[in-house]
Order: structure tokens, then C-alpha cells, then sequence
């Protein structure tokens, strides 16, 4: 039983609460029932695990389903705070290793996140965009995916995305190589810009059955130019002018969604096998 706040494993789980302590040891910090079980359910390989004795007695089956290379630390429950991020962490804490880089075929649904500041939308957004059906995540700058924040929001869905953190010159050379071959490239804007030169159209409006890269911008001052002039199509959420924009996590939902709703109607709307006559 570890009772010490001060003891050395302590020191190293704080580390993990910033940016820097994630990248130096190649970990990230988990916190709570509901992720460990998520990554029972992923099959992932967690390093070690503080939990206290009372939250062991109510899940004897989570701890008996852990790999045998995880490193079980017993703690109190003034250390488990000292641990964790949270005020009232219900009772176990864990490490896994950050996810190595993403490699391979491009997949035919991409996310791409420029510069999203708040983790909550984030986590958000990630959920919301593996529901949906998104195959690959890139980032470009913004919050840390593998802060514990993230993790919560993401209810787990970031361990199961897989996603990459881009500079941006790497980011406009792929989306110019996507579009190359054959990808569309949709950046979502505000109503406001109906009355641009290029002006976008309605969501639905589009195709989203076909190989699709969808652009979302930061909750401040969206896309950047940058990423914008990469675009093939435009898209937006007609609402009430009553309000200038969503929020880029309530946002994403529709269009995320679209291609879901699409597919749907297009099995729907083909033609019944018929019984044979009896």
C-alpha cells in the first residue's frame, strides 16, 4: 500500500498532466472506471494501475481481466488525488503508452481539426466523429489529444481514432495530394459567408458518399486562409442570424453526420428483392 504522496510513482503520474511529461515518457494518464474499460475493450496494453482498496472490492472482474505485464499499485485515497487531474477521482488511475503514428492507405473519411483550442471540443469531436464514421484524425496544433481532459470528454474515443498531430506544411501537401487523387475537400463555414464571391452551399447539398476530407476551424477565427484556398467545396449549416456561429463541436455533428444519412437513404431508396411465390 502506498500511503506517500511523495513517493517517486506520484511524481512520475504528474509529469503526465502536461504536454511535455506525455512526449518525454511516451505515456498518457487515464483516470476512472469508464476509460479502463475501454481499454480492456481495445485490448490495450496499460503500464501501471493505482487503485484503492475500496474501488477493488466493487470490481474484481476489471482487475482480474488486466494484462499480466500491468503493474497493480495499491494506494490510499489522499495519494490517488495527488495522482490524478480530477477533484474526486472514483478510485483508479492508469498509464498507456501514446499510440504510435499512423500509416498506410488513405481511408475514404478524413477529419481535419485546425487548431482547436478547447479540450472538451475536442473530446467532443471525437466521439461524435467515430460515431459518424470517421476513419483518420489530423490535427493541426491546437489542444493535446492525450491530455486527461481530452480523454474524458472523448469517452474514450481516442484511443480507439486513429489520428495524427501535422505541421502544417505537411497538412497542405497532403490535402493537395489528396485532391489529386480524387478526394473532395470540404471546408465548413459560417452562414455569413453566403454572400462571398465563392459562397458555400447547403450541407446536404453535397455528396457525401464519396472519398471526403471535412475541414473544421478553431473556435475563434475558424479555417485559416490557408486551408481554406485548399478547399473543392464549401459547405454550411443554415440557422437563425440570431447568432453569428455554432460551436465547432455542436457544428460538427450535421455534417459529420450527413454521409451517414446519405447512405441510409441510398439503400432505401433501391429496390426490394422480391419473395418468391409459394
Amino acid at each position: 500500500m502506498i500511503r506517500s504522496r511523495r513517493n517517486p510513482l506520484v511524481r512520475n503520474l504528474r509529469q503526465l498532466h502536461h504536454s511535455r511529461g506525455r512526449r518525454d515518457a511516451g505515456l498518457m494518464l487515464l483516470e476512472g472506471t469508464h476509460l479502463l474499460q475501454e481499454v480492456l475493450r481495445l485490448r490495450l496494453q496499460p503500464c501501471d494501475l493505482l487503485l484503492t482498496t475500496r474501488w477493488e472490492g466493487s470490481h474484481p472482474e476489471l482487475v482480474a481481466a488486466l494484462p499480466a505485464s500491468t503493474r497493480l499499485h495499491r494506494v490510499s485515497d489522499e495519494v490517488l488525488a495527488a495522482a490524478a487531474t480530477t477533484e474526486h477521482p472514483d478510485g483508479v488511475v492508469l498509464t498507456l503508452p501514446l499510440p504510435l503514428c499512423v500509416n498506410g492507405t488513405l481511408p475514404a473519411f478524413l477529419l481535419v481539426l485546425d487548431r482547436l483550442q478547447d479540450p472538451g471540443n475536442l473530446g467532443t469531436l471525437m466521439r461524435t466523429a467515430l460515431a459518424a464514421g470517421v476513419e483518420r484524425l489530423w490535427l493541426a496544433g491546437g489542444a493535446d489529444p492525450f491530455q486527461p481532459k481530452v480523454l474524458r470528454a472523448s469517452a474514450g474515443s481516442a484511443l480507439e481514432l486513429p489520428l495524427e498531430r501535422l505541421e502544417e506544411d505537411e497538412l497542405r501537401l497532403r490535402l493537395r495530394q489528396a485532391r489529386e487523387a480524387g478526394y473532395q475537400v470540404v471546408a465548413s463555414m459560417a452562414p455569413s459567408a453566403l454572400e462571398a464571391e465563392e459562397a458555400p452551399i447547403a450541407y446536404w447539398q453535397l455528396d457525401w458518399r464519396r472519398p471526403t476530407i471535412l475541414l473544421l476551424g478553431n473556435e475563434g477565427g475558424g479555417l485559416s486562409s490557408d486551408l481554406l484556398t485548399l478547399a473543392s467545396h464549401r459547405v454550411t449549416i443554415p440557422h437563425s442570424p440570431a447568432v453569428e456561429s455554432l460551436n465547432v463541436a455542436v457544428a460538427a455533428a450535421p455534417l459529420l453526420l450527413e454521409r451517414c444519412r446519405q447512405g441510409i437513404l441510398q439503400r432505401g431508396s433501391q429496390p426490394q428483392e422480391r419473395m418468391p411465390h409459394q
